[in-house]
This record gives C-alpha cells, sequence and structure tokens, in this order.
C-alpha cells in the first residue's frame, strides 16, 4: 500500500496517461492483483505463475496480444510518468531499426556504489555496452570525472527482439549479475539507451517504500492536486 493504495495502482495510473501506448494492460499471476483490477476496471491478463523474469511474461502477452512493439513496465515503478514512457519509445519513432530500449538517469558516484542500483555505460551512440551491479565505470585515477548511469528496469522491444531474447537460454554473464538484459548484449542484440532527467525508485525494500510514500505525499499537498 502507498498513501492508501496499492502499488499497482500508482504505476497503471502514471503509464495510463502516456498518449504514446495503444493499450495498457497488467499481466499477473497473483490473484489478488487480479482481483483488485477487476475492481478498478483496469485491464488485467492472468498468466502463467511458471516465468522466470518479467520479459517472459511479456512474451506470454505478445503470445496474445499481438503488436509491434511491447513497453515492459514493472509493477513495482509507481513514479513512472508519461515523459518516461515518451522518451523510451523515441528510438522507434520514426523506425531507426533499433529493436530495444532502455533509460537511464545521471547519478553521482556514492548512488553508484549501491549494487542495489544498476549502472549502465553506452557507446557514443547510445547503445548499451554494459549493465552492471558494480560501480562502472571504474574511476582509476580518482580524479572525480566519471560520470554515472543509473539503469531505469522500462523496457520497449520490437516483437522480433521479444520472440529472440524468449528463445535464447539465460546467458552466464545474466546469471552472474542478475540481470537478463545481458542476455541480449551476449547474444548481439543491441539496446539503445535514452537519458531521462527524472528518477524513479524501484520498490525493492522497506527504504525504497518510505521513499516513495513520502514523494506521493508531496505530489498530493501540490497545489491543484
Amino acid at each position: 500500500m502507498i498513501c492508501g493504495r496499492p502499488m499497482i495502482h500508482w504505476v497503471y495510473t502514471g503509464a495510463r496517461q502516456a498518449a504514446c501506448l495503444d493499450h495498457l494492460l497488467v499481466a499477473t499471476d497473483s490473484r489478488e492483483i487480479e482481483s483488485y483490477c477487476q475492481s478498478q476496471a483496469i485491464p488485467v491478463m492472468m498468466t502463467s505463475d511458471a516465468h522466470r523474469s518479467g520479459t517472459d511474461r511479456v512474451v506470454e502477452v505478445m503470445l496474445r496480444e499481438p503488436a509491434e512493439i511491447y513497453v515492459n513496465i514493472q509493477g513495482d515503478e509507481p513514479m513512472i510518468t508519461p515523459d518516461h514512457l515518451e522518451r523510451l519509445l523515441s528510438p522507434f519513432c520514426p523506425p531507426t531499426g533499433a529493436e530495444v530500449s532502455t533509460l537511464k538517469v545521471s547519478i553521482d558516484a556514492e548512488s553508484a556504489r549501491d549494487p542495489n542500483n544498476v549502472k549502465v555505460v553506452t557507446d557514443r551512440a547510445g547503445q548499451a555496452l554494459y549493465f552492471s551491479r558494480a560501480q562502472i565505470p571504474q574511476d582509476r585515477d580518482g580524479k572525480g570525472q566519471a560520470k554515472y548511469f543509473k539503469h531505469l528496469g522500462i523496457y520497449a522491444y520490437t516483437a522480433a527482439a521479444l520472440g529472440k531474447f524468449h528463445g535464447l537460454p539465460p546467458s552466464p554473464l545474466e546469471q552472474t549479475e542478475k540481470l537478463e538484459q545481458l542476455r541480449l548484449l551476449e547474444n548481439g542484440i543491441p539496446i539503445v539507451v535514452v537519458e531521462t532527467p527524472c528518477d524513479t525508485i524501484g520498490v525493492d525494500t522497506e527504504e525504497d517504500l518510505e521513499k516513495v510514500e513520502a514523494y506521493f505525499r508531496r505530489l498530493q499537498q501540490e497545489p491543484g492536486r
């Protein structure tokens, strides 16, 4: 619960405001979530409880809901905004050959040392070179000039890229870092990383929940809300 409403409510409400999405639904294996969504007229699809990752769950949705591009908005991202989704889909509009996209936000060195913050480094064209829970890049000379970017766990895929992902076994780096996106990089599938100025807090810990609660309390106190 966040400010009196289940977290999935905040995720869905934030994403629903994005004009770039043609269709939005909650995919879950939880009867509790299904029941809440039905009570709130939120489109919901029950999926298998055997999926190893959120991406595998989206593959099941793909088999039942045809589309050209799929967006995976994880249910622990209540601070998602329409701007995040517009930026996420920008590599596909107009079509540029992009197969997968995700987001990054600038963070300081202290935040980069936190293994709960997944870091990403990219090439000059904005394609991902690597994702890690470790602090990357390593500021070897200690000059304090290294730039760090946190990866936001929101993805857009073409249907073809989703199919490729599903057909590949978990990769060695994916299993080492516990980061499913590394399966794509290890198999030569590029990921475009778009920068956003707005961080989000994925709710993984009690501390995260407290921060998100405070964020929504501030929003509710703003004039006009």
